[in-house]
C-alpha cells in the first residue's frame, strides 16, 4: 500500500525517475535561465527528497537555488516565517512544496508584485512528481488545456452535474478562462502544475447544488472524501451545508472565520492531468483528477478574472465523473469528455479510452 501512495520512504524510491521529472520541472515548466535566483520552499510535512531534487536540479541549469525547510502550519493560507517572505520577494523563481501552502498571503502577494515566476505545488512527493511531471507529455497536455479554454470561454451558459447530485447553473458572460497550468513564461505570474483550467462565471450567476464527493481540503481534517459534502448555492454563496461526519467538520471549519466572503464560490476548474486517475487527499493532484470539476472556496485571486476578493482563507473541493454542458451542448459526460475537438486532444495526450 506504501508503494501505490508514493510514501515509501527511502530516498532510493524512484531516484532515477524523480532526477528526471525534477529537471523537467525546472527546465521544462519553470523555465529556469542561469543565473536566476531560485527559492524552493518546503515545510516539515513536505516530501524533502523532492526538495531535494529540484534544488539540485536547478543548480545543474546553472542557476542559484535556496532550499528553506521550515514548520508545518496548522492550515493552508498562514503567512510563512518572515526570513521565508524575504527570500520570495527577491527570488526570480519560487517553487513552493509546503503542504500548507501560502498561496493567497501577503508573502506570495508580494512576491508576484517584484516579477517573481511562483508555482504551487502543495504536498508534492517523489510518485506525484514522476506521474504528473516526469511521465506526462506536457506539450500535449498543454495543447488539451488550450483546446479546454477556448470552448469553456467561447460559452455563455455553463451547467454542471454529476452523479452525486451535483447540479450548478452559471454564466460566462465574456468572462475568461486562465490556462492556470501554464508554462512559467511570465514575470509576476502564478501558474500551477499542469493539468488545470481555471475561471469563474459571473459571480451572482451561480446558483444550485454543488457536492464534493472526491476530496476536500482544507481543513486539515479532511482529504480524500469517504463520503458527500452537499452545498446549498445561491447567488454565488454558499447558504446550506448538508451531509454527514465530513460535512459537520467543513461546516464548523467555514464557521469558525466568522467571514462571509469564506462562503463565497471562487473560481471553477478543469482537471485533466492524465498522471492523476483518482483522488489521494493530495490536493494538488486531486485538484488534477482527468476529468473532475474542482471548485474553489473564499479568496478569489485577481487571476481569476473576477470580482477578487480576500476572504480569511481558502478552499478546494472535488467532483467526481462531472458533466458539463456548455450552452446546453455536452462538453464531457460523467467524466468522459465527448466534444470531438477534446477526445482527439485527449487521444494525441495518449489517455488511456480515447
Amino acid at each position: 500500500m506504501e508503494l501505490a501512495l508514493g510514501t515509501e520512504p527511502t530516498n532510493r524510491y524512484l531516484s532515477f525517475e524523480v532526477a528526471r521529472a525534477a529537471r523537467k520541472l525546472v527546465e521544462e515548466v519553470m523555465l529556469v535561465k542561469p543565473g536566476e535566483n531560485v527559492l524552493v520552499t518546503v515545510d516539515t510535512a513536505g516530501d524533502r527528497r523532492v526538495a531535494e531534487a529540484v534544488a539540485e536540479a536547478a543548480y545543474a541549469a546553472g542557476a542559484v537555488p535556496t532550499l528553506v525547510v521550515y514548520h508545518t502550519s496548522p492550515t493552508a493560507v498562514v503567512e510563512p516565517p518572515a526570513p521565508v517572505a524575504g527570500a520570495a520577494a527577491r527570488a526570480q523563481v519560487w517553487i513552493e512544496l509546503a503542504v500548507a501552502y501560502v498561496l493567497h498571503t501577503d508573502a506570495y502577494r508580494n512576491a508576484l508584485a517584484a516579477g517573481c515566476r511562483y508555482i504551487c505545488l502543495a504536498g508534492m512527493d517523489v510518485d506525484m512528481l514522476v506521474r504528473c511531471v516526469g511521465r506526462v507529455d506536457y506539450p500535449a497536455m498543454l495543447a488539451l488545456g488550450e483546446t479546454l479554454r477556448r470552448l469553456v470561454a467561447s460559452a455563455d451558459e455553463v451547467r454542471v452535474t454529476s452523479p452525486a447530485g451535483t447540479d450548478l447553473i452559471g454564466y460566462n458572460r465574456g468572462r475568461k478562462v486562465r490556462h492556470s497550468g501554464k508554462l512559467a513564461d511570465t514575470p509576476g505570474e502564478p501558474i500551477m502544475l499542469g493539468g488545470q483550467i481555471s475561471w469563474c462565471p459571473v459571480e451572482e450567476t451561480i446558483e444550485g447544488k454543488l457536492v464534493f464527493d472526491g476530496a476536500l481540503w482544507p481543513p486539515t481534517e479532511l482529504g480524500k472524501l469517504s463520503s458527500p459534502v452537499e452545498l446549498t448555492v445561491s447567488r454565488g454563496v454558499i447558504t446550506d451545508i448538508r451531509g454527514g461526519a465530513e460535512a459537520q467538520v467543513f461546516k464548523r471549519w467555514l464557521e469558525s472565520f466568522r467571514d462571509p466572503d469564506m462562503y463565497r464560490i471562487a473560481h471553477y476548474s478543469l482537471g485533466f492531468n492524465p498522471g492523476v486517475t483518482r483522488p489521494t487527499g493530495r490536493i494538488v493532484e486531486d485538484e488534477r483528477v482527468f476529468g473532475c470539476m474542482e471548485m474553489g472556496i473564499g479568496t478569489q485571486g485577481a487571476q481569476i478574472g473576477g470580482l477578487t476578493w480576500q476572504a480569511a482563507s481558502h478552499t478546494d473541493g472535488i467532483v467526481l465523473s462531472p458533466s458539463i454542458y456548455l450552452d446546453g451542448q455536452p462538453l464531457e459526460v460523467e467524466g468522459r469528455y465527448v466534444h470531438p475537438e477534446v477526445v482527439e486532444a485527449c487521444r494525441r495526450l495518449g489517455v488511456p479510452g480515447y
